[in-house]
């Protein structure tokens, strides 16, 4: 085994990372599952559970997904060899699965400290080191600086919530003593730099999303996927439909939608706070969230 290099100071533009198959799969197969595990994967409601490699520390990150979340989309669409993208890498999750899984990736974020805890994540000792997982601190509006036009095989990602985090928390969907947990009464924002999608209103929010997946679209390979994983939140009685905005506005700049998965997480969530009782039925955001799968279509379709 061999250390990773050192994924913080590969930040030449453009990158040069391999992003071809190393497999032996047939041409029109779209990744290397057998057919008893692509059954799996079939079902649209997909559960996980954290391992000790996942972090869940809100103080660390305010918004993470586990390993084997980001480890399924990347099996279910790409080959061994192939280039993920991550626009928005936050902890480094996406690049610890497809160093697990033998994928070239990249992930981006503009918080120095988040890419400096994917450097630490990568730098552990891998199984395999015949792929690159490169972490780099720039602006997801400037990823297209960095990679050649169909050269990624999947993004999969979860952006920034507009500005929903930047508020403090009553934590209304936590019961008892854990209401009053560490992050009661904290603002959990990723940042206040004005650069961060987390600080704009739903409607800017939006449109800039378009705008920066418009900029990704023409480096996803024709058929290549692309995964978003959000949540809808309450915000003062009202149902923000974050999955909604996503779905138009990635809808407007040429993605299409092929499936809508539902994350499962009744198995990782206790102790849920009686919320909206007995007059107002709300179903938690804490117990699902969406994962969006979007392709680029097919230049013939």
């Amino acid at each position: 085994m061999s250390e990773q290099p050192d994924a913080v100071q590969w930040s030449s533009k453009p990158l040069h990372v391999a992003c071809d198959r190393v497999c032996d799969c047939p041409p029109k197969h779209i990744n290397c599952l057998t057919a008893k595990e692509w059954l799996k994967a079939q079902i649209g409601v997909w559960q996980f559970s954290y391992e000790g490699r996942d972090i869940r520390d809100k103080d660390v990150h305010p918004a993470t997904y586990p390993i084997a979340l980001s480890s399924r989309c990347i099996e279910l669409f790409t080959h061994r060899g192939e280039l993920v993208l991550d626009p928005f890498v936050g902890s480094g999750t996406t690049l610890v699965s497809a160093r697990d899984l033998r994928r070239n990736a990249v992930g981006f974020d503009l918080n120095e400290e988040y890419i400096e805890l994917c450097r630490e994540r990568l730098n552990q000792q891998a199984l395999f080191a015949d792929a690159a997982q490169l972490a780099i601190a720039d602006d997801a509006r400037n990823i297209p600086e960095y990679l050649p036009e169909e050269s990624v095989s999947l993004i999969v990602t979860s952006p920034p919530y507009a500005n929903l985090l930047n508020r403090r928390r009553h934590n209304k969907s936590r019961r008892g003593d854990e209401r009053r947990n560490k992050q009661y009464k904290r603002i959990e924002q990723y940042s206040q730099d004005p650069r961060d999608l987390g600080t704009l209103e739903l409607e800017e929010y939006s449109q800039e999303m378009a705008s920066i997946f418009a900029g990704l679209l023409p480096l996803l390979r024709p058929k290549g996927h692309c995964v978003i994983n959000v949540p809808d939140m309450w915000w003062e009685n009202q149902r923000i439909t974050i999955h909604i905005a996503l779905v138009e506005a990635l809808r407007s700049v040429g993605y299409e939608l092929r499936n809508t998965i539902i994350w499962d997480r009744t198995n990782i969530v206790n102790r849920v706070g009686i919320f909206g009782w007995p007059s107002n039925y709300i179903t938690m955001g804490v117990t699902f969230e969406y994962l969006l799968d979007f392709w680029r279509p097919p230049a013939d379709e």
